[in-house]
């Protein structure tokens, strides 16, 4: 193996989960948007399957893939260091792919036809849809920094300042509150107030036990689910007062964690496992193996689907039982995924 392919994978190892993409010189004009479509996409995916979605970061582009069959249907080209991507939940779509190594966040349509391409942005990490689908949060790791796009308009329209190496978000259901890490090995998570979304304002800031990873919220918005960078657990914190509640067990660190189809799953990537957790009883029903490096994870229909940044693969599961249905190689790194649903 040459001397720069061992390189690149001893960076992705360092940065599974999402990286923080390359080093950007702080911008003092806020993001930009436009809206024009360089590269049109003119062959939209049939509406008779649901697609996943899956970022492809050294191709620069975004995989989508059929389902249940996992096919490549299509590529899509896309602004430089694709990482995360994000569905909106309720309306199957629209989705955004967050770059930050050019420092975009794009957004695409039901169809996947690209709508707007939000720019100056100094190192997007992450971001997510209120439960409404009226908005867009997006954190920003070198700006230190949350916004706020408004989708109707395609305009950002407020930010508030967190702290340096704002990452990993969850938003509550209600679309009450936005609870930030600092951080892929986060000391400091911060509690954000978003029910005006164009004036957000911080609330508080808790400290949790061990350094935190992953962020969700349970399906009755009481707690937060909370994985760690290092603990092979997920901390249960009570949304109330940010203490903790819980202890659940999971492979080795780090973790995300997503709730759909009345269960909890835990992805644990280094330890190659995907564990499914009663969120009532907080017991974990059955845990199974899977690609190593399978970190981020999404669902819908049923049927769980998982991505490996180390090996790039792509894991299709039964939601239900955890049984796997197919496996495909999409790239060298398949790093994270949304499913659209039909």
């Amino acid at each position: 193996m040459s001397v720069r392919r061992l390189t690149a994978l001893a960076l992705l190892a360092t940065t599974a989960c999402t990286g923080t993409g390359s080093a950007h010189q702080t911008t003092q004009h806020p993001p930009s948007t436009t809206t024009d479509n360089p590269q049109p996409v003119t062959q939209p995916v049939r509406r008779r399957h649901n697609v996943a979605v899956v970022t492809t970061e050294l191709r620069n582009q975004v995989a989508v893939l059929q389902l249940p069959s996992l096919r490549v249907a299509r590529r899509i080209d896309i602004a430089a260091d694709p990482k995360t991507v994000a569905a909106e939940p309720a309306k199957g779509g629209p989705i955004a792919v967050v770059s930050p190594g050019s420092g975009t966040v794009t957004l695409f349509g039901q169809r996947l036809q690209r709508v707007a391409v939000f720019r100056r942005f100094n190192s997007p990490q992450l971001a997510a849809f209120t439960p409404d689908g009226e908005y867009l949060l997006v954190t920003d790791a070198g700006a230190g920094m949350l916004s706020v796009i408004e989708l109707t308009n395609h305009r950002v329209v407020g930010s508030v300042e967190v702290g340096e190496g704002a990452h990993h978000l969850a938003i509550s259901p209600d679309g009450r509150r936005a609870w930030v890490a600092l951080g892929e090995t986060a000391t400091a998570v911060v509690v954000v107030d978003i029910r005006n979304p164009r004036h957000p304002r911080v609330l508080r800031v808790i400290h949790p036990a061990v350094a935190a990873h992953d962020l969700s919220f349970s399906p009755d918005g009481r707690t937060v689910w909370v994985s760690s960078a290092h603990a092979g657990y997920v901390s249960v914190l009570r949304v109330s007062d940010g203490k903790e509640v819980a202890r659940i067990p999971a492979g080795r660190a780090p973790q995300h964690v997503l709730f759909a189809d009345g269960r909890a799953y835990l992805t644990s990537g280094y330890g190659s496992s995907i564990e499914m957790v009663d969120p009532h009883t907080r017991r974990v029903i059955r845990s199974v193996h899977t690609p190593y490096g399978s970190f981020n994870l999404a669902a819908a229909g049923g049927r769980l689907v998982v991505t490996s940044v180390l090996s790039g693969e792509v894991t299709e599961l039964a939601a239900a039982t955890l049984r796997r249905l197919h496996v495909t190689r999409v790239a060298t790194v398949a790093r994270s995924v949304a499913v659209l649903e039909r």
